[in-house]
Protein backbone atom coordinates (compact mmCIF):
# COMPACT_ATOMS: atom_id res chain seq x y z
CA UNK A 1 0.00 0.00 0.00
CA UNK A 2 1.69 3.41 -1.26
CA UNK A 3 1.33 5.56 1.90
CA UNK A 4 3.63 7.96 1.19
CA UNK A 5 3.21 10.35 -2.38
CA UNK A 6 6.85 11.65 -2.58
CA UNK A 7 9.85 10.68 -0.63
CA UNK A 8 12.31 12.94 -0.79
CA UNK A 9 16.42 12.64 -0.36
CA UNK A 10 18.06 15.65 0.20
CA UNK A 11 19.91 18.34 2.51
CA UNK A 12 19.19 20.08 5.70
CA UNK A 13 19.82 23.28 7.08
CA UNK A 14 18.46 26.41 8.49
CA UNK A 15 18.84 29.54 6.94
CA UNK A 16 19.61 33.12 8.78
CA UNK A 17 18.34 35.96 6.60
CA UNK A 18 19.26 39.48 6.15
CA UNK A 19 17.07 42.16 4.35
CA UNK A 20 17.29 45.51 4.03
CA UNK A 21 20.54 45.82 3.96
CA UNK A 22 22.25 48.90 3.35
CA UNK A 23 25.29 48.09 1.01
CA UNK A 24 26.95 45.00 0.19
CA UNK A 25 29.87 44.05 2.42
CA UNK A 26 33.41 45.05 2.53
CA UNK A 27 36.18 43.88 3.85
CA UNK A 28 36.86 45.38 7.02
CA UNK A 29 33.21 47.62 7.50
CA UNK A 30 30.29 46.74 9.46
CA UNK A 31 27.14 47.38 7.33
CA UNK A 32 23.64 47.40 8.92
CA UNK A 33 20.25 45.30 7.91
CA UNK A 34 17.47 46.26 9.29
CA UNK A 35 15.54 42.62 9.52
CA UNK A 36 16.26 39.17 10.13
CA UNK A 37 14.73 35.60 9.97
CA UNK A 38 15.99 32.64 10.78
CA UNK A 39 13.75 29.75 9.15
CA UNK A 40 13.99 26.48 7.43
CA UNK A 41 16.52 26.25 4.80
CA UNK A 42 17.82 24.29 1.69
CA UNK A 43 16.16 23.22 -1.79
CA UNK A 44 14.83 19.92 -0.63
CA UNK A 45 13.24 20.79 2.95
CA UNK A 46 12.14 23.89 1.45
CA UNK A 47 10.20 21.79 -1.37
CA UNK A 48 9.25 19.10 0.96
CA UNK A 49 7.83 21.32 3.56
CA UNK A 50 5.39 23.50 0.56
CA UNK A 51 4.41 20.09 -1.24
CA UNK A 52 3.45 19.03 2.54
CA UNK A 53 1.66 22.10 2.86
CA UNK A 54 -0.20 21.72 -0.39
CA UNK A 55 -1.84 18.12 0.82
CA UNK A 56 0.74 15.62 -0.34
CA UNK A 57 2.13 13.21 1.93
CA UNK A 58 6.18 13.61 2.20
CA UNK A 59 8.56 11.43 4.15
CA UNK A 60 12.13 13.47 4.24
CA UNK A 61 15.01 11.32 4.76
CA UNK A 62 18.42 12.98 5.43
CA UNK A 63 21.11 14.36 8.06
CA UNK A 64 21.37 17.06 10.49
CA UNK A 65 23.54 17.81 13.59
CA UNK A 66 22.47 16.88 17.40
CA UNK A 67 21.98 20.94 17.70
CA UNK A 68 19.71 23.72 18.05
CA UNK A 69 19.43 24.30 14.15
CA UNK A 70 18.45 20.71 13.77
CA UNK A 71 16.24 21.08 16.55
CA UNK A 72 14.87 24.15 13.92
CA UNK A 73 14.47 21.83 11.22
CA UNK A 74 12.69 19.61 12.72
CA UNK A 75 10.48 21.36 14.35
CA UNK A 76 9.52 22.86 11.09
CA UNK A 77 9.35 19.80 9.20
CA UNK A 78 7.06 18.60 11.50
CA UNK A 79 4.24 21.57 11.75
CA UNK A 80 4.30 20.87 7.94
CA UNK A 81 3.13 17.99 8.17
CA UNK A 82 6.11 15.74 6.69
CA UNK A 83 7.25 12.64 8.37
CA UNK A 84 10.88 13.27 9.98
CA UNK A 85 10.97 9.27 11.01
CA UNK A 86 14.11 9.01 8.41
CA UNK A 87 16.47 12.41 9.71
CA UNK A 88 19.11 10.83 11.04
CA UNK A 89 21.27 13.08 13.81
CA UNK A 90 25.10 13.22 14.10
CA UNK A 91 27.01 14.13 17.66
CA UNK A 92 30.07 14.56 15.15
CA UNK A 93 28.65 17.05 12.85
CA UNK A 94 26.67 20.28 13.16
CA UNK A 95 23.31 20.91 11.28
CA UNK A 96 23.93 23.04 8.27
CA UNK A 97 23.69 26.79 8.01
CA UNK A 98 22.92 29.35 4.97
CA UNK A 99 23.33 33.22 5.82
CA UNK A 100 21.31 34.97 3.23
CA UNK A 101 22.16 38.37 2.22
CA UNK A 102 18.83 40.10 0.01
CA UNK A 103 19.40 42.56 -2.83
CA UNK A 104 15.36 42.64 -4.02
CA UNK A 105 15.18 39.92 -6.19
CA UNK A 106 19.07 38.67 -5.88
CA UNK A 107 20.83 37.50 -2.99
CA UNK A 108 24.55 36.44 -2.19
CA UNK A 109 24.71 33.17 0.28
CA UNK A 110 27.22 31.66 2.01
CA UNK A 111 26.69 27.80 3.55
CA UNK A 112 28.52 25.52 6.25
CA UNK A 113 27.04 22.36 5.13
CA UNK A 114 27.83 20.38 8.02
CA UNK A 115 26.14 16.95 8.55
CA UNK A 116 24.17 17.01 4.83
CA UNK A 117 28.03 16.33 3.23
CA UNK A 118 27.80 12.73 4.89
CA UNK A 119 24.59 11.78 3.95
CA UNK A 120 25.32 8.45 1.84
CA UNK A 121 23.25 5.81 -0.39
CA UNK A 122 23.85 3.48 3.36
CA UNK A 123 21.95 6.24 5.35
CA UNK A 124 18.39 5.69 2.53
CA UNK A 125 15.83 3.05 4.21
CA UNK A 126 15.49 1.46 1.14
CA UNK A 127 12.08 -0.46 2.40
CA UNK A 128 10.79 2.73 2.22
CA UNK A 129 10.48 2.77 -1.19
CA UNK A 130 7.36 0.25 -1.26
CA UNK A 131 5.28 3.03 0.11
CA UNK A 132 6.12 5.57 -2.05
CA UNK A 133 4.80 7.03 -5.29
CA UNK A 134 7.32 9.72 -6.27
CA UNK A 135 11.38 9.93 -5.56
CA UNK A 136 12.89 13.86 -5.49
CA UNK A 137 16.49 14.48 -5.41
CA UNK A 138 18.12 18.02 -4.47
CA UNK A 139 21.21 19.70 -4.61
CA UNK A 140 23.74 17.19 -5.83
CA UNK A 141 26.76 19.92 -5.22
CA UNK A 142 26.59 20.30 -1.54
CA UNK A 143 26.02 16.12 -0.91
CA UNK A 144 29.53 14.31 -2.11
CA UNK A 145 28.63 10.98 0.10
CA UNK A 146 26.02 10.44 -2.30
CA UNK A 147 27.28 12.18 -5.60
CA UNK A 148 28.81 8.47 -6.58
CA UNK A 149 25.71 6.10 -6.16
CA UNK A 150 22.90 8.68 -7.37
CA UNK A 151 22.08 7.04 -10.18
CA UNK A 152 22.03 3.81 -8.91
CA UNK A 153 19.73 5.70 -6.31
CA UNK A 154 17.08 6.70 -9.19
CA UNK A 155 17.63 3.41 -10.38
CA UNK A 156 16.49 1.51 -7.49
CA UNK A 157 13.20 4.11 -7.08
CA UNK A 158 12.61 3.17 -10.80
CA UNK A 159 12.90 -0.39 -10.80
CA UNK A 160 10.78 0.05 -7.49
CA UNK A 161 7.65 1.47 -9.47
CA UNK A 162 8.46 5.40 -8.12
CA UNK A 163 8.40 7.95 -10.69
CA UNK A 164 11.58 10.30 -10.30
CA UNK A 165 12.87 14.17 -10.50
CA UNK A 166 15.96 15.65 -9.84
CA UNK A 167 16.99 19.43 -9.28
CA UNK A 168 20.96 19.72 -8.97
CA UNK A 169 21.17 23.28 -7.98
CA UNK A 170 24.09 25.49 -8.31
CA UNK A 171 27.43 24.20 -7.89
CA UNK A 172 29.49 26.52 -5.50
CA UNK A 173 32.38 25.53 -6.82
CA UNK A 174 31.14 26.03 -10.28
CA UNK A 175 32.84 22.98 -11.73
CA UNK A 176 29.95 21.72 -12.59
CA UNK A 177 31.01 17.97 -13.06
CA UNK A 178 28.04 15.42 -13.02
CA UNK A 179 27.61 12.58 -14.92
CA UNK A 180 24.46 13.69 -16.59
CA UNK A 181 24.23 10.58 -18.90
CA UNK A 182 24.26 8.45 -16.10
CA UNK A 183 21.60 9.55 -14.19
CA UNK A 184 19.16 11.35 -16.57
CA UNK A 185 17.84 7.99 -18.26
CA UNK A 186 16.27 7.18 -14.52
CA UNK A 187 14.58 10.63 -13.96
CA UNK A 188 11.30 11.91 -15.10
CA UNK A 189 11.74 15.55 -14.34
CA UNK A 190 14.59 17.44 -14.81
CA UNK A 191 14.38 20.93 -12.96
CA UNK A 192 17.21 23.07 -13.65
CA UNK A 193 17.53 26.72 -14.02
CA UNK A 194 18.44 28.61 -17.12
CA UNK A 195 21.89 29.16 -15.72
CA UNK A 196 22.10 26.01 -14.35
CA UNK A 197 21.09 23.83 -17.26
CA UNK A 198 23.70 26.14 -19.35
CA UNK A 199 26.94 25.42 -17.26
CA UNK A 200 25.71 21.82 -16.59
CA UNK A 201 26.11 21.15 -20.38
CA UNK A 202 28.92 23.96 -21.13
CA UNK A 203 26.28 25.36 -23.86
CA UNK A 204 25.20 29.35 -24.29
CA UNK A 205 21.59 29.41 -24.66
CA UNK A 206 18.82 27.14 -23.14
CA UNK A 207 17.86 25.59 -26.48
CA UNK A 208 21.63 24.51 -27.03
CA UNK A 209 21.60 22.90 -23.47
CA UNK A 210 18.51 21.28 -24.27
CA UNK A 211 19.74 19.65 -27.93
CA UNK A 212 22.61 18.38 -25.87
CA UNK A 213 20.65 16.40 -23.34
CA UNK A 214 17.36 15.48 -25.31
CA UNK A 215 18.42 11.92 -25.83
CA UNK A 216 19.01 11.44 -22.05
CA UNK A 217 16.26 13.10 -20.61
CA UNK A 218 12.37 12.36 -20.01
CA UNK A 219 10.55 15.58 -19.02
CA UNK A 220 13.03 19.30 -19.04
CA UNK A 221 11.36 21.73 -16.77
CA UNK A 222 13.24 24.98 -16.78
CA UNK A 223 12.71 27.21 -14.69
CA UNK A 224 13.48 31.08 -15.51
CA UNK A 225 12.28 33.73 -12.60
CA UNK A 226 9.97 36.18 -14.07
CA UNK A 227 10.70 34.97 -17.56
CA UNK A 228 8.38 32.30 -16.13
CA UNK A 229 9.33 28.14 -17.20
CA UNK A 230 9.87 26.09 -19.84
CA UNK A 231 8.75 22.72 -20.68
CA UNK A 232 10.85 20.58 -23.14
CA UNK A 233 9.42 16.94 -23.77
CA UNK A 234 8.63 14.31 -26.41
CA UNK A 235 10.63 17.23 -29.00
CA UNK A 236 8.54 20.59 -27.77
CA UNK A 237 9.33 23.05 -26.00
CA UNK A 238 6.55 24.90 -24.09
CA UNK A 239 6.76 28.20 -22.98
CA UNK A 240 4.49 29.08 -19.51
CA UNK A 241 4.57 33.09 -18.73
CA UNK A 242 5.11 34.02 -15.09
CA UNK A 243 2.48 35.14 -12.42
CA UNK A 244 4.40 38.59 -11.61
CA UNK A 245 4.41 39.38 -7.91
CA UNK A 246 4.86 43.49 -7.92
CA UNK A 247 5.93 43.32 -4.05
CA UNK A 248 8.59 40.89 -3.88
CA UNK A 249 9.65 39.96 -0.57
CA UNK A 250 12.50 37.81 -1.30
CA UNK A 251 12.90 35.40 -3.74
CA UNK A 252 14.18 32.62 -1.40
CA UNK A 253 13.27 29.08 -2.65
CA UNK A 254 10.99 30.57 -5.19
CA UNK A 255 12.22 27.78 -7.47
CA UNK A 256 11.72 24.83 -4.94
CA UNK A 257 8.47 26.00 -4.46
CA UNK A 258 8.01 25.95 -8.59
CA UNK A 259 9.11 22.23 -7.96
CA UNK A 260 6.66 21.68 -5.29
CA UNK A 261 3.29 22.99 -7.02
CA UNK A 262 4.64 21.22 -10.52
CA UNK A 263 5.09 17.59 -8.04
CA UNK A 264 1.87 17.98 -6.61
CA UNK A 265 -0.09 18.68 -9.85
CA UNK A 266 2.22 15.72 -11.48
CA UNK A 267 1.54 12.62 -9.05
CA UNK A 268 -2.13 13.55 -9.30
CA UNK A 269 -1.39 12.89 -12.50
CA UNK A 270 -2.61 16.05 -14.10
CA UNK A 271 -1.40 17.15 -17.53
CA UNK A 272 2.04 18.98 -18.07
CA UNK A 273 0.20 22.22 -19.27
CA UNK A 274 -1.47 22.27 -15.92
CA UNK A 275 1.60 21.05 -13.56
CA UNK A 276 3.89 23.89 -15.23
CA UNK A 277 0.86 26.33 -14.77
CA UNK A 278 0.62 25.39 -11.13
CA UNK A 279 4.62 25.39 -10.59
CA UNK A 280 4.44 29.27 -11.77
CA UNK A 281 2.33 30.07 -9.35
CA UNK A 282 3.47 28.53 -6.61
CA UNK A 283 6.84 30.11 -7.34
CA UNK A 284 5.36 33.84 -7.52
CA UNK A 285 3.36 32.66 -4.34
CA UNK A 286 6.65 32.13 -2.56
CA UNK A 287 7.84 35.57 -3.09
CA UNK A 288 4.93 37.30 -1.39
CA UNK A 289 6.21 36.10 2.05
CA UNK A 290 10.01 36.05 3.61
CA UNK A 291 11.45 32.74 3.40
CA UNK A 292 10.77 29.77 1.17
CA UNK A 293 8.28 28.29 3.33
CA UNK A 294 5.98 31.07 5.32
CA UNK A 295 3.56 31.79 2.54
CA UNK A 296 2.91 28.07 2.49
CA UNK A 297 0.31 27.42 5.33
CA UNK A 298 -2.53 25.23 4.20
CA UNK A 299 -4.10 24.82 0.49
CA UNK A 300 -6.90 26.87 1.50
CA UNK A 301 -4.44 29.77 2.37
CA UNK A 302 -2.21 28.96 -0.58
CA UNK A 303 -5.18 29.40 -2.76
CA UNK A 304 -6.02 32.54 -0.94
CA UNK A 305 -2.94 34.24 -1.82
CA UNK A 306 -3.21 33.19 -5.29
CA UNK A 307 -6.58 34.72 -6.07
CA UNK A 308 -6.24 37.78 -4.06
CA UNK A 309 -2.55 38.36 -5.30
CA UNK A 310 -2.86 36.39 -8.98
CA UNK A 311 -6.05 36.15 -9.75
CA UNK A 312 -5.66 32.27 -10.05
CA UNK A 313 -8.72 30.52 -8.91
CA UNK A 314 -9.36 27.05 -10.09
Amino acid sequence: MKTIDVLVVGELNVDLILNQIESFPELGKEKIARQMNITLGSSSAIFASNLSSLGARVSFIGKIGNDQFGDVVLQSLKSKGVDIGSIQKSDALNTGATLVLNFNEDRAMITHPGAMENLSLNNIPLDKFSKGRHLHFSSYFLQPGIQKDLATLFKLAKEAGLTTSFDAQWDPNEKWDINLSGVLPYVDIFLPNEKEICYLTGKTTVEEAVDSIKHLANIILIKMGNKGSVCWHKGEFFHKEPFLNENVVDAIGAGDSFNAGFIYKFIQKETLDRCQTFGNLTGAISTTQPGGTTAFTDYTGIMKIAKDTFGYVE
